[in-house]
Formats: structure tokens, C-alpha cells, sequence
């Protein structure tokens, strides 16, 4: 298993930007898809973007195409999540996660790994 944790939440202001940052520990980064999750207060979680293990594939959920950027450095054991031009509906917890099968997914059974998550507030 490998361990996660999230950083950069927060409140920013409607059109703003964040940075949410995942570092890794455990076994070998290189050998996970990462993915990124959120769920709001009384929602399911959803899927928000994954990249595979070498970066060369991403996918995102459609709402946040062309805002949102996932990116990994695998030499830091870490992933990012840049999201700019934030919304109000982009308020949620954040949450990054492992998957150790080969190839990209967006459905979080199959993710084995998760993090604590990182709040994300955005304000109108």
C-alpha cells in the first residue's frame, strides 16, 4: 500500500486559483495511476481527473476541462492538481488516490489507496 497525503486547500474567491499537492510514501509512485477525487457536503464522492503512471495520459471529468490540470513529478513521489478559474460548485473536500492496476480509471472502487482529503472552499 502507499500512503497519501494532501495539501494546498482553501478558501479563494470565485475565478481564482489553487494548487492541491499529493506526496506519496510507501511503495514505488511510478507504479500508480493517480487520481483525484471530491465530494461535497452531502454528495457522493465523484471523480475529478487521473494520470497514469508515466503522465502520458490524463482524463478529467468534464466539468472541469480546461480548468483543472492534473501533472505527477515522480521523482518528488508527489501529484498536483492545478484548478483555475474556480467556481462555487468546485467546493468540496479533495482527495487524492492509488491505483495499482494497470491503466487509468474513474470509478473509485478502483482506487486502493486514498488520502484525508484537503478542503477546497470557493466563494461567489
Amino acid at each position: 500500500q502507499v500512503q497519501l497525503v494532501e495539501s494546498g486547500g482553501g478558501l479563494v474567491q470565485a475565478g481564482g486559483s489553487l494548487r492541491l499537492s499529493c506526496a506519496a510514501s510507501g511503495r514505488t509512485f511510478s507504479s500508480y495511476a493517480m487520481g483525484w477525487f471530491r465530494q461535497a457536503p452531502g454528495k457522493e464522492r465523484e471523480f475529478v481527473a487521473v494520470i497514469s503512471r508515466s503522465g502520458g495520459s490524463k482524463y478529467y471529468k468534464d466539468s472541469v476541462k480546461g480548468r483543472f490540470t492534473i501533472s505527477r513529478d515522480n521523482a518528488k513521489n508527489t501529484v498536483y492538481l492545478q484548478m483555475n478559474s474556480l467556481k462555487p460548485e468546485d467546493t468540496a473536500d479533495y482527495y487524492c488516490a492509488a491505483r495499482s492496476n494497470p491503466g487509468v480509471a474513474d470509478r473509485r472502487e478502483d482506487f486502493g489507496s486514498w488520502g484525508q482529503g484537503t478542503q477546497v472552499t470557493v466563494s461567489s
